[in-house]
C-alpha cells in the first residue's frame, strides 16, 4: 500500500496511519498579531457562548487578526472615555498636584465605570 495518496476530485491527500488513510488537514496561515487583554477577554468571551463564530473564525484563519482589531478598538475607546469623563469631572492634572490620594480614587472609579461601559459595547456583545 502507498504511504500517500491524492484524490484529484477533492483535492485532499491523504497519509496512511495503520490500515487507515488519513487527510493531511491543516488550518490556513493566520497573520501573527499581538493581541492585549481586551483581545483575549472577548477570546475566552466568544469560546463559551459563541461556539459557532469561534470556530468559523479558527477555521478561516481569520481569527487572529479579529481578535486583534477587537482588541485596538476597546484600547481606543477606553483611553478616549477615560479622558473625556476626566475632563467632565475635574479630574485634572492640578488636583493631581495638590490631592493626589483623592485624585487617584476618582480616577479608579472612573476606569472601573469605563472598564463596564467598553465590556458592555464591545467585550461581551
Amino acid at each position: 500500500m502507498e504511504k500517500r495518496i491524492y484524490n484529484e476530485q477533492t483535492g485532499i491527500s491523504y497519509t496512511l496511519q495503520g490500515d487507515y488513510y488519513l487527510p493531511d488537514l491543516a488550518l490556513p496561515e493566520q497573520e501573527d498579531k499581538t493581541i492585549g487583554l481586551w483581545g483575549q477577554r472577548h477570546l475566552k468571551y466568544i469560546k463559551q457562548h459563541r461556539k459557532v463564530l469561534y470556530i468559523n473564525l479558527l477555521t478561516s484563519g481569520k481569527l487572529n487578526g479579529y481578535l486583534a482589531d477587537l482588541d485596538k478598538q476597546a484600547e481606543d475607546m477606553f483611553f478616549r472615555l477615560v479622558k473625556q469623563m476626566a475632563e467632565r469631572e475635574g479630574v485634572t492634572e492640578k488636583l493631581k498636584a495638590d490631592h493626589q490620594m483623592e485624585w487617584i480614587a476618582r480616577m479608579n472609579n472612573i476606569r472601573n465605570r469605563v472598564t463596564e461601559i467598553v465590556n458592555n459595547d464591545i467585550i461581551y456583545n
